[in-house]
């Protein structure tokens, strides 16, 4: 169903990939992009297991919007074993300014389809969800 702010379907693949990240831990992340031709969210991108947090920052786009999930491991301070599903809204300074409207307006619509989502990072330099960032939050 389309959303009526910004017109913008969720294509079921993104529900699908997002659900194996979430309980069998298919992919380390999933990369989403407006295909707005066809008023839709779809998958641009997953990530292996055994990819790097620098493998899903290098496959962002610098200067194009897009929506990120991230499934960050971490050790906390009692020495546990935890992990931390990240939904990163990019919107990079230097991307059409119709692109940052179409994705503000369908970013809160999109992410209520992907239930389980522990933290939500907002980001127009990379310097903004840098690891340090993450580990900042994942705590």
């Amino acid at each position: 169903m389309a959303n009526a702010a910004s017109g913008m379907a969720v294509d079921d693949e993104c529900k699908l990939k997002f659900l194996e990240l979430k309980s069998k831990r298919t992919y380390r992340f999933i990369i989403f992009k407006i295909e707005e031709k066809q008023k839709q969210v779809i998958v641009e991108k997953v990530g292996e297991p055994n990819q790097s947090y620098e493998d899903f920052t290098a496959s962002i786009p610098a200067d194009e919007c897009r929506y990120a999930v991230y499934d960050f491991d971490f050790v906390t301070a009692e020495n546990c074993q935890k992990s931390r599903i990240f939904f990163i809204a990019w919107s990079p300074d230097n991307a059409k300014v119709r692109s940052k409207m179409i994705y503000a307006s369908s970013k809160d619509r999109f992410k209520r389809e992907l239930d389980g989502i522990q933290v939500e990072l907002q980001a127009t330099d990379p310097s903004e969800m840098d690891l340090d960032v993450i580990k900042s939050r994942a705590a």
